[in-house]
């Protein structure tokens, strides 16, 4: 199977995703179609989680990705391997089919892949593995699961949280490895952003109920920073309180900031908190103040290994800075953790 043969299948899926949500079924692929549809519509019990605006959302972000242009763009950095490996990927569930990019990686370059998938997200990602083999038969034997302990492979790539990681290294060290933490995002405000700004911020982060890493989860404020313009900005998302889990996580954290007199500002269905930590519970919003513009980016440089995403409108330093709105919508070339699994799987 040529690099051409394996690229042509990706961007065969991207298409095939795109025709789903447009309608535009091929009548040979229809049962492919209702198949997809029953999946979206089943997933929900699965994951409360997984709402069917949110497994649409992020099954367009995978479709933008197989799009052609950005496949041979990424495909240029492929080196075909003399010697196949086999990559065990340890997939996260917390949204929907986001092991998918892991998957591109292994398969595009050339090795073969096995997969564990994460218990709330049991059916997206076999689902599009299925599809890569309709379109390219050389990808079956290149593809297989794992329900119990992985076994015969070769290298690993493995996502989770801090915690689990630990057990990742421990069970996983000895093989070339891709081990990935808890990464937060974060946005920087200078009190000038626009309504038009700000409710693009809601989209970094309330898509997917807030609960990945592209999320952001906590502010940049200058001292004294009004919030008034962000709680109208973002009130469209209100939807986010209709979901139990979220809802179940608002009322949870109330309770626990009235118990313990915290101060918040709420406006039943986001929490924001003075707090130094980056990372912060579902439904809540950190933040802290600043007063130099150039110190806060000294401390976030700091702060890069626990961070995917810094979100703004202005250009500070070395700072690699995401526009609002952007951060659900990346491209092929952007890694978790900022760590390029191509290059690791082209060394192995």
């Amino acid at each position: 199977m040529t690099l051409k043969q394996r690229r042509q299948a990706f961007v065969q899926l991207g298409s095939f995703i795109e025709r789903h949500f447009s309608q535009d079924y091929n009548p040979k692929e229809e049962r492919f179609h209702s198949d997809l549809a029953s999946l979206i519509d089943i997933s929900f019990s699965y994951n409360g989680w997984f709402t069917t605006a949110e497994i649409e959302r992020a099954l367009k972000g995978i479709a933008f990705m197989l799009s052609e242009t950005q496949i041979s763009a990424f495909s240029k950095a492929v080196k075909e391997p003399g010697n196949i490996k086999t990559v065990a990927v340890i997939m996260a569930g917390n949204i929907p089919a986001v092991g998918f990019h892991d998957m591109l990686c292994v398969l595009l370059s050339g090795h073969h892949i096995l997969i564990k998938v994460s218990g709330d997200d049991p059916a997206l990602i076999p689902f599009l593995a299925g599809m890569l083999i309709y379109y390219e038969q050389g990808f079956a034997p290149a593809i297989n699961f794992s329900e119990a302990r992985l076994n015969n492979f070769d290298a690993v790539i493995a996502t989770g949280s801090n915690n689990s990681a630990k057990h990742f290294e421990y069970y996983f060290g000895k093989y070339p490895h891709i081990i990935r933490k808890n990464r937060s995002s974060i946005a920087i405000l200078n009190g000038k952003e626009t309504p038009e700004e700000l409710h693009e911020l809601g989209k970094d982060i309330f898509y997917y109920f807030g609960l990945g890493c592209r999320n952001v989860s906590k502010l940049f404020v200058p001292q004294n920073y009004e919030f008034t313009a962000l709680f109208e900005a973002v009130f469209p998302f209100n939807y986010v309180a209709n979901n139990k889990k979220y809802f179940n996580n608002h009322e949870y954290n109330r309770a626990i900031y009235l118990l313990d007199q915290i101060p918040f500002l709420d406006n039943n269905f986001l929490m924001l908190r003075e707090n130094t930590d980056l990372h912060a519970p579902t439904s809540v919003l950190y933040h802290e103040a600043y007063t130099n513009e150039t110190q806060l980016v000294e401390k976030i440089k700091g702060m890069e290994d626990n961070l995917q995403c810094v979100v703004g409108n202005f250009k500070p330093g070395n700072l690699k800075i995401t526009g609002f709105g952007e951060t659900q919508q990346p491209d092929i070339f952007d890694f978790a953790d900022n760590v390029n699994t191509l290059n690791f799987l082209n060394t192995l």
